[in-house]
Order: C-alpha cells, then structure tokens, then sequence
C-alpha cells in the first residue's frame, strides 16, 4: 500500500537551513508550502528539487494576519498540515549586553519568538480540527538554546525560550494527536555560518576558527523526526559539527 500523501509548512524556507530542510521534504514526497519573505528566494528553493510540489507563500513571521494567511493557503491548496518546520529566525547585530538597542532585541525576539509561537498556533488549531486529527510541529532551536555564545543575547535569550515552547505545545497537543518536538543546530554551513568560518569570538576573549558541517546532515535529521507515527516523538535532537565548540563552551 502506498504512503498517504504528507504536506508540511516551511518557515525561513527561502535559504539556509530552512531551504535545506525543504528540499529534503520535497524529496522524501512532502509537498511542502514554503514560507519567506522573498518571493524569488523561495522560488528557487523549489526549483532545484520538485517545483509542482511547493507552493511559496510570502509571509513575515511576526505579523498574525500574515501567518494566518499562510496556514488558511496551505488548508485550502493541500487540505490539511501535517508536519510544520518552524524555523524562521533571525541573530542581530552582535553587541554586549549594555550596548543592545532595544530596538534589536525587539527585532530579534519578535522574530525568533512570537513569530515562532504564532506559526505554531496557527499549526496546531490546524492539526486539532483537521480529520484525521493531528500533526507534528519541530521547532528549530540552536546550541544556542543550551549554551550562549558572547555578544548574543536576544538570540540565546530567544533559543533558550524556545525550549518552554517546544515543552508547553508537545504537552498541550497529547490529547490531539500533536507531537512537538526540538532540533538543536550547531554551524551548518549556511550563509549564516559564513562569519564563524573566518573566527568567532569567544568567551575567553579570543577569536577561533570554528568547524562547521553540511546542512545536509541537519535537513536529514528533520525528515527523520517528521517521518517518524505520531505514536513516537524525538523530543530533543541535538545535530552539530563534531569539533565546533559546544561541550565546554566558555
């Protein structure tokens, strides 16, 4: 018998890890509705792999009527969600402590977190009212969410938040057949990872070189824990290049 057909919401789906993620998705039969802010950008992230399976929807995170719109384009293109990959997220401007505008840490928490919440609200009254029942959302937290790098604070105060997120929806979506579950990410090689390739501050003061990895190997990850019944869930995954400064960090 063959595998009832999936479709999956992507955000920050026009580069990065997002991009990486859905063209994984696309290439494990999802058809996936790409979310960004760049029209062009998520084109392209669809081209490469299977451009008839993607609908790309522009959308910013943080504004609820765009999201809303988002989730009302994938019901009425596809029927249902099955599988949502909140992913947008944006670093900011490193800076100490004393010296972050306010204006900074509001972009970055605006982003990072309350668009995270409202895309996975907006997925879960999706998945609770759909028949079948159900779905799974997979928020895309960071090493970040564990352990700070120095001069990023509204990124590690938000990652670290993303964490009571993922807790509160994976408990709350029990009685609707709604598993949520965190992948923590550490230096795919993405544009992101560009400033960590040429050497990263560090907590002793220093600048280091740090390794990275294909974001293949976290695009795998995701699919892995999309893929799995709704019976099982991976709470947590941790994905990271081997040697880039995690355990011991500072």
């Amino acid at each position: 018998m063959a595998e009832p057909q999936r479709f999956a919401v992507v955000t920050g789906a026009g580069s990065g890890i997002g991009r990486g993620v859905a063209r994984s998705l696309l290439g494990a039969g999802y058809r996936v509705v790409l979310a960004g802010r760049r029209a062009d950008a998520l084109t392209e992230t669809a081209a490469a792999v299977a451009p008839t399976h993607a609908l790309a929807v522009p959308t910013d995170v943080t504004d609820p009527d765009a999201v809303r719109r988002l989730f009302e384009r994938a019901r009425e293109t596809y029927g249902r969600v099955d599988l949502l990959f909140n992913n947008a997220g944006i670093f900011g401007a490193p800076a100490p402590v004393d010296e972050v505008a306010v204006e900074q840490w509001r972009a970055v928490v605006d982003t990072n977190l309350t668009g995270s919440f409202l895309c996975a609200q907006e997925a879960f009254r999706t998945m609770k009212a759909q028949h079948p029942q159900g779905g799974r959302i997979i928020n895309n937290g960071s090493i970040s969410a564990h352990v700070p790098r120095p001069h990023a604070v509204g990124y590690t105060a938000t990652k670290h938040a993303i964490t009571g997120l993922t807790k509160a929806i994976a408990l709350e979506g029990r009685a609707y057949r709604i598993a949520c579950g965190q992948i923590d990410i550490g230096n795919a090689a993405t544009a992101l990872t560009t400033a960590i390739e040429r050497g990263a501050l560090q907590a002793d003061g220093s600048t280091l070189v740090e390794p990275t990895m294909d974001v293949r190997h976290a695009a795998e990850a995701v699919v892995y824990m999309a893929g799995l019944p709704l019976d099982a869930n991976v709470q947590f995954l941790t994905v990271m290049a081997t040697n880039m400064p995690y355990i011991g960090r500072g």
